[in-house]
């Protein structure tokens, strides 16, 4: 072949520039739509409006909004990357800005510094008040909440407040997160060297959380814990009683439970199946030595996996603890006495135990939405970035529910849904006195485009 063959016919020969206004990021404005719809910005103006000490300054909700879409766009971790921002006139317009409205990398920083110690507290105030409208929008009879800690690795940042040794061997923070339905529902941005039960911060969050429930959700429904083994302890158990709460916590592998389980005969155990997975189990009561109480234990193993039978140095034992079954006032608001045999079966409790698995997900989700090094030295701001990190990640997750749903799967990850609903081209142009946003026929056609473009601008508000 002769080498004029190799040419292409569409070949490019120069390059210019254009004053048109033009983004990368065409999906933004749905999640600027979004953020405005279910009226984010009140709640946050009421708790943070205080912080503006000039009235001549950028209000407070509008740099929540730019801080929301800087985590959601996801290019860069770093908070200089305002300042490219800034200068692009094409994304100042798809999150409905001028240029003169957008903040630089050093408005940001005083921002973040300008909080106070007592700011996670209002913070949580709002994580409480998205999943109260959560809860209303799924009316579910049965609440599980899963508590557990996340290690956020900071061994390659330079020094920072609250940098410490994890269980995990790096040096980080370790945060406290209840999470529900893939949401993290309530936070404490903690140290690394806090331990799951450090202090009374498991007890105080599972009382917030069920006064919440029953005074703003309903006072007649019943809530389930779910903790790992981290957790194993009477003082947390007890409160779960008085609160009048179930629990299925993993318990602690001692000597005696395994002597007790060793002697028992073939014919006390039962078969638990899911999937291609089989497990032995065996049901007895339990108490630590220091102890006042029995709880109900249920004693697994996994026996089949496929079609291979496991040796016994093989299986991967488990034991776990719960008071369904035994606090008669667990189930009491269950709707349907159905429902309450259901939730007694042993069957059901090692069933919501392994789901445990999946309610490490949202750590992985929220990684790959955010990042774990956090930028400042001192504590409080990055406490602040942890919280605004949340708070983001949970509308991204209900913004996947009320758009999105039928464009891509609910339990995709950002870069996923970065790559199909947000990196695209677009073009703002004015025409009268409105602007106009202009995409492809392919990102119309392919996305749906103009029922996203509806469904970001018709959600239920969170305060009704």
């Amino acid at each position: 072949m002769k080498k004029n063959d190799f040419k292409s016919k569409c070949k490019i020969s120069k390059i210019g520039v254009t004053s048109d206004t033009l983004t990368g990021r065409g999906g933004m404005n749905l999640f600027v739509k979004y953020l405005s719809s279910v009226e984010i910005y009140p709640l946050l103006e009421d708790l943070f409006g205080n912080i503006r000490r000039n009235k001549k300054g950028l209000p407070v909700w509008n740099i929540f909004k730019q801080i929301f879409c800087w985590f959601y766009d996801g290019t860069s971790r770093h908070l200089n990357s305002f300042d490219q921002l800034k200068r692009d006139k094409g994304y100042a317009s798809v999150i409905e800005n001028s240029q003169e409205e957008m903040v630089s990398s050093h408005q940001i920083k005083r921002f973040y510094k300008s909080f106070s110690w007592v700011c996670g507290g209002s913070f949580r105030k709002i994580l409480r008040k998205m999943f109260i409208w959560r809860l209303r929008l799924e009316k579910p009879d049965v609440i599980e909440i899963t508590i557990d800690t996340m290690v956020m690795d900071n061994d390659e940042a330079k020094k920072r407040n609250g940098v410490q040794p994890t269980y995990k061997k790096v040096k980080g923070f370790q945060p406290l997160q209840a999470i529900w339905k893939g949401k993290i529902i309530d936070a404490i941005f903690r140290g690394g060297k806090k331990h799951s039960n450090y202090d009374n911060s498991v007890v105080n969050m599972m009382k917030d959380l069920v006064q919440v429930i029953r005074k703003e959700y309903q006072e007649t429904v019943t809530i389930i814990v779910r903790l790992d083994s981290g957790f194993f302890d009477e003082k947390i158990l007890r409160e779960c009683d008085k609160l009048g709460i179930g629990f299925i916590c993993t318990g602690k592998m001692y000597r005696g439970v395994k002597e007790y389980v060793g002697v028992q005969s073939e014919s006390q155990w039962k078969i638990y199946r899911s999937g291609n997975q089989e497990w032995e189990y065996l049901e007895f009561g339990y108490r630590c030595e220091s102890w006042k109480k029995f709880y109900r234990a249920i004693y697994t193993r996994l026996s089949h996996e496929g079609e291979q039978r496991l040796l016994d140095f093989a299986r991967p034992d488990n034991v776990t603890l719960t008071n369904i079954g035994v606090n008669q006032e667990v189930l009491v608001n269950c709707h349907t006495k159905a429902e309450e045999r259901r939730l007694v079966k042993t069957e059901t409790i090692i069933e919501s135990h392994h789901m445990r698995g999946a309610d490490e997900l949202p750590h992985r989700g929220l990684k790959d939405f955010g990042f774990e090094e956090l930028p400042f030295k001192r504590f409080v701001p990055n406490s602040v970035v942890y919280y605004c990190m949340l708070i983001s990640f949970f509308l991204f997750e209900t913004y996947k529910e009320d758009v999105l749903k039928e464009v891509m799967p609910i339990g995709s990850y950002a870069t996923t849904v970065r790559r199909k609903a947000l990196d695209f081209a677009a073009k703002i142009m004015g025409t009268g006195r409105q602007l106009i946003l202009k995409v492809t026929r392919a990102v119309m056609d392919n996305l749906q485009f103009d029922v996203l473009w509806q469904r970001s601008q018709t959600p239920i508000p969170i305060v009704v």
